[in-house]
């Protein structure tokens, strides 16, 4: 196969994964215009249609799909090859993609790599942040992170953090005029901040538990966010109720700008965890960064 081919399915699978052409020419480093030149040229050499293009979306037909499928993880084990020749280095090198939440990123992941990341002059680390679940194999991540229970069953996964717990908090202006709740059915009473996750495909339901029993509770309030620190904002503002980590809003909690409610319904539960696939060969650069984030509390 010429290398021409062989660029072109590079190309294909940049427009395939991303299901956008703005996307794959950006990662690419190559115009919008070049790239549809590109992949309509593979296309005419197979006598196939490889995607289904609208003036929204692009997706793979059965054709595109199929070599989506069949091609892709070979390119995938080349580059993990090529990465893996870091070993003959002096030191690690390779850039790492881990997508993780905000509150994770700010007090475990950052933190960790500020300390090694001087050490290793090589390593690139790229941080992405996401509330949803993503499928870090089909995002080409290398590495998430994620509470333990949300970690699927196929993967490696890394304690990196003690274990959690949730405070719901308010402002002593919210307590002002509302009676604290005693039970979490109560919280309909209440002004709450809303948190919207894209995994739920609308609001989070906040969860409690108390001596074996569960409950999941929508709450309703006049302003919703899809981040962390805007809900605490907002709280500390006085506009209602948060669900929030415990170490985030202590400092709060001591200075008694924010009150804590139905304590004894937040228990304890796995905190985060490093998860990536059970066949990924590790790099010296990503061998790096697990003992780094390795939690030895």
């Amino acid at each position: 196969m010429s290398r021409s081919n062989l660029n072109d399915l590079l190309a294909f699978l940049a427009v395939a994964r991303e299901r956008s052409f703005t996307k794959a020419a950006a990662a690419l480093g190559v115009s919008q215009s070049a790239l549809s030149h590109t992949i309509r040229g593979l296309e005419a050499r197979l006598g196939l249609r490889l995607l289904t293009r609208t003036t929204r979306s692009v997706a793979p037909t059965d054709a595109g799909e199929r070599l989506l499928r069949t091609v892709g993880p070979r390119f995938d084990e080349i580059d993990a090859e090529l990465a893996a020749l870091s070993e003959l280095r002096d030191k690690p090198a390779g850039t790492i993609r881990v997508v993780s939440g905000e509150h994770a990123a700010d007090t475990i992941l950052w933190p960790e790599l500020a300390k090694v990341l001087p050490t290793y002059p090589d390593i690139s680390v790229e941080v992405i942040i996401d509330y949803g679940l993503t499928d870090i194999v089909a995002e080409r991540y290398d590495a998430g992170i994620r509470f333990g229970e949300q970690v699927e069953k196929d993967m490696i996964a890394l304690r990196i953090g003690p274990d959690m717990r949730m405070a719901v908090v308010g402002a002593p202006t919210h307590f002002a005029t509302q009676a604290k709740p005693m039970a979490p059915q109560d919280l309909t009473g209440h002004d709450c901040i809303n948190m919207r996750l894209p995994t739920y495909g609308g609001f989070y339901a906040w969860e409690f538990e108390k001596g074996g029993r569960e409950l999941h509770v929508r709450v309703n309030g006049r302003v919703a966010f899809n981040t962390i620190p805007q809900i605490l904002k907002a709280a500390l503002a006085g506009f209602g109720l948060a669900y929030l980590p415990e170490d985030l809003v202590l400092p709060y909690l001591i200075e008694e700008r924010l009150i804590r409610v139905l304590e004894d319904w937040c228990p304890l539960f796995s905190g985060y965890h490093l998860y990536y696939p059970s066949r990924r060969q590790p790099t010296p650069a990503f061998s790096v960064l697990v003992e780094a984030l390795r939690y030895r509390g």
